[in-house]
């Protein structure tokens, strides 16, 4: 399979006709082996417009939602950034080519080992593949100009928006269940707002379940 082709028609089909302008992304996916990052056996649908299976319940985010996210963040390249669920690293990879440095905290430990395996093997040396709880960050290494959540969540906790600096951004699908809307979150002046970007529908990350209210 030419897998090249297949990225290039990826970008014309999927990327650019839906409103994703900054070259810097468009670049990286075009540069990025999605392939590498999906399944051996799944390769030959690396480039389809949808999410792609990894196991146990997690997957490669769609290319479109990914690009359109990024670009939401408005990413500098000195900004510092932290990927919440980088999964095999897809789109960390993607992230990683814009901005200075990426912190990308991974729960799954054989994913967060191939993730650093594929991150190293197209020679990223700006990302740091961190073992630990999505739903808490990584505060040791924050705080961050931008946050990315690698799939959807349910809710985005006062404890992640507090890694953001002032003047950060955060995007997010926030979704019940596969029906979701696409959300930048901003901090200035030490409060944070949020404004609809898009609609998008993509698998939920585990650890981030609504919040029970407390009852009488």
């Amino acid at each position: 399979m030419d897998f090249a082709a297949a990225r290039r028609n990826m970008v014309d089909c999927q990327i650019l006709p839906n409103q994703v302008g900054d070259q810097r992304i468009v670049d990286a996916l075009l540069q990025t082996p999605r392939e590498k990052f999906v399944p051996d056996h799944l390769s030959r649908i690396a480039y389809v417009d949808e999410v792609v299976p990894l196991g146990d319940h997690r997957y490669v985010m769609e290319a479109m939602i990914v690009a359109r996210l990024l670009q939401t963040a408005a990413l500098n390249t000195d900004d510092v950034a932290l990927s919440i669920g980088c999964g095999s690293g897809y789109a960390t990879a993607i992230l990683a080519q814009v901005v200075d440095t990426v912190v990308a905290v991974e729960s799954h430990k054989g994913l967060a080992q191939k993730a650093s395996e594929n991150l190293a093997a197209i020679g990223l040396d700006n990302v740091a593949v961190v073992d630990g709880k999505l739903e808490e960050g990584n505060v040791e290494q924050g705080p961050y100009n931008v946050i990315f959540f690698d799939g959807a969540v349910q809710t985005v906790p006062d404890t992640i928006c507090d890694q953001l600096t002032e003047g950060g951004r955060l995007v997010a699908v926030v979704a019940d269940k596969h029906i979701g809307t696409a959300y930048l979150f901003s901090r200035f002046g030490g409060v944070i707002s949020k404004r609809k970007v898009f609609d998008a529908g993509t698998p939920l990350l585990p650890g981030f379940g609504k919040q029970k209210a407390f009852t009488f």
